[in-house]
C-alpha cells in the first residue's frame, strides 16, 4: 500500500481524493478525525486545524507505518472488530481501504456507528464495481470487495447511517504513463459529466442515524476527550515502533 502511493500513480490518486475529501470537510476546527484504513496520504491535509487527529489500521494489514514521519506517531495497529474508541468520540471518521477488505462488513460498520459522535459524518471511498480500477489487481482498489452505488446505499441504510452525498472519482484508466498522469484532470472533468457510473472508486459521506428508544429518555453519549489507546499492546503489531503509541 505505501509502496503504491509512493508511484506516481499513487500521488495522483492521493491528489484527487484527498482534494475531494477536503472539499466536504471544511472548518473542522476542534474537532475529532479519525481515519480507518490506509488513511494517512489524506490526514495530512486536516493536520494543525482538528483538535485530534490519529490513523487506525486495521491488524489485517499486517503492519502499520510510521505516521506522520516527525514527531510522535499517530498511527496505530487496531483489531477492526473492536476499535479502541469511546462511543460518540469521533466527530469526522475517514475509511479508505477498509470496508472492501473487512472480513466482517457489518461488524466493522457497527463498531464505525459505536465510535461515531451523533452528529458526526462518515467518508467512506470504496472500489467501484462498473469502474475498470475495480477489475485490475495493479493497485489497492482492484482488491477486496468492490461495490455497485446502490449495494453500498443499502449496506449503509442497514447499519443505521444515512447517505448525505454519493460521487465518483478517478474517471482516468489505472496506468501510470506520464501522458495519462498529465491529463487525469482533464479525464475527471470529462468522466465526471459523461460517464459518472464508471468511475473508479465511489466516495460517499454518510450522517449518523439515531433511532429514539421505546420508554424513557434518550441516552447521552459520553464523548471523548481524546482517542483512547489500544488496550492490549501484547496482542497488535506495528512495522515502526516496538510498542503501541497514543493516538493524539
Amino acid at each position: 500500500m505505501q509502496a503504491f502511493y509512493a508511484t506516481p500513480l499513487g500521488q495522483t490518486v492521493r491528489r484527487m481524493l484527498a482534494h475531494r475529501i477536503r472539499a466536504r470537510w471544511r472548518g473542522l476546527s476542534g474537532m475529532t478525525l479519525v481515519g480507518l484504513g490506509y488513511t494517512s496520504p489524506f490526514l495530512g491535509a486536516f493536520r494543525g486545524e482538528v483538535s485530534h487527529l490519529g490513523s487506525l489500521v486495521p491488524d489485517s494489514m499486517g503492519g502499520c507505518a510510521r505516521w506522520p514521519t516527525k514527531g510522535p506517531s499517530q498511527a496505530v495497529l487496531v483489531d477492526d472488530n473492536r476499535l479502541p474508541l469511546a462511543d460518540g468520540s469521533v466527530d469526522r471518521l475517514l475509511g479508505v481501504h477498509c470496508l472492501e477488505v473487512a472480513d466482517h462488513t457489518r461488524h466493522l460498520l457497527r463498531e464505525m456507528w459505536r465510535v461515531l459522535a451523533p452528529e458526526g459524518r462518515m467518508i467512506l471511498v470504496v472500489p467501484n464495481r462498473r469502474g475498470l480500477w475495480a477489475r485490475l489487481d495493479k493497485t489497492p482498489f482492484g482488491h477486496g470487495r468492490p461495490y455497485s452505488r446502490q449495494q453500498l446505499t443499502q449496506l449503509l441504510e442497514g447499519a443505521m447511517f444515512t447517505p448525505m452525498d454519493c460521487n465518483g472519482a478517478l474517471f482516468f484508466p489505472p496506468f501510470g504513463w506520464r501522458v495519462m498522469l498529465r491529463s487525469s484532470t482533464a479525464w475527471e472533468r470529462v468522466g465526471a459529466n459523461l460517464s459518472p457510473a464508471f468511475s473508479g472508486v465511489l466516495i460517499v459521506e454518510v450522517a449518523k442515524e439515531l433511532m429514539a428508544p421505546i420508554g424513557g429518555k434518550p441516552q447521552k453519549v459520553r464523548r471523548a476527550r481524546q482517542l483512547a489507546t489500544v488496550t492490549n499492546p501484547a496482542a497488535r503489531r506495528e512495522v515502526s515502533t516496538p510498542h503501541e503509541r497514543e493516538v493524539k
